[in-house]
C-alpha cells in the first residue's frame, strides 16, 4: 500500500478527531438512535433516520481515518534544515501581479486546508514551488489564469 505523508501536526489532529469520533460522537448517536426508538413508530420518526443519517456518516469517517492514519508516514519538518521547498516547508510568496505577501505551508492530502494556508502536496501552487529556492519565481496555472510568485522565504517549522 502507498503511504500517505502527514506532518507530525497533521498526524496529531486526525488521531484526535478519530479519538473524539470514537469516544464522544459515537457513543452520543447511539444513544440518540435508542430515544428514538423509544419514541414508537420508526417510518415516521424523523429523529431516528436524522440520527441514522449522522451514525453513517460518523462510522464512515472512521473507517477513513483509520485507513489513513494506519498508512501514515509522519515527516517532522521541525529537524529540516534547508532552504530548497519540500514537503513541510512553510513558504513566504509575493504575487507578482499585486505585490501581496502570502504565507502557505506545504502538506498532505488529508491536512489541506486553504483557510489555514496549508497547501496539498499535489496542488498546481505546491508542485510549482517543489525543488524552488528563496529567490526563485514559481509559476503555475491557477482557475484565474497564469500565475507568478517570488519566493521570498523558505522555512520547516
Amino acid at each position: 500500500m502507498e503511504k500517505i505523508p502527514l506532518t507530525k501536526v497533521g498526524y496529531n489532529a486526525l488521531e484526535a478527531e478519530l479519538k473524539n469520533l470514537k469516544g464522544v460522537e459515537r457513543p452520543n448517536i447511539i444513544a440518540a438512535i435508542s430515544e428514538a426508538r423509544a419514541q414508537g413508530d420508526l417510518s415516521e420518526n424523523a429523529e431516528y433516520s436524522a440520527a441514522k443519517e449522522k451514525q453513517s456518516f460518523i462510522e464512515g469517517r472512521i473507517q477513513d481515518l483509520e485507513a489513513v492514519l494506519s498508512r501514515a508516514q509522519v515527516i517532522d519538518t521541525s529537524s529540516i534544515n534547508s532552504k530548497v521547498i519540500r514537503f513541510g516547508a512553510t513558504v513566504l510568496v509575493a504575487d507578482e501581479d499585486d505585490d501581496s505577501e502570502r504565507t502557505y505551508q506545504i502538506v498532505g492530502d488529508y491536512e489541506a486546508d486553504i483557510e489555514k494556508n496549508k497547501i496539498s502536496l499535489s496542488s498546481p501552487l505546491a508542485k510549482a514551488l517543489i525543488g524552488k529556492e528563496e529567490g526563485d519565481t514559481a509559476e503555475f496555472k491557477a482557475p484565474s489564469g497564469q500565475k507568478s510568485f517570488d519566493i521570498l522565504e523558505v522555512k520547516y517549522i
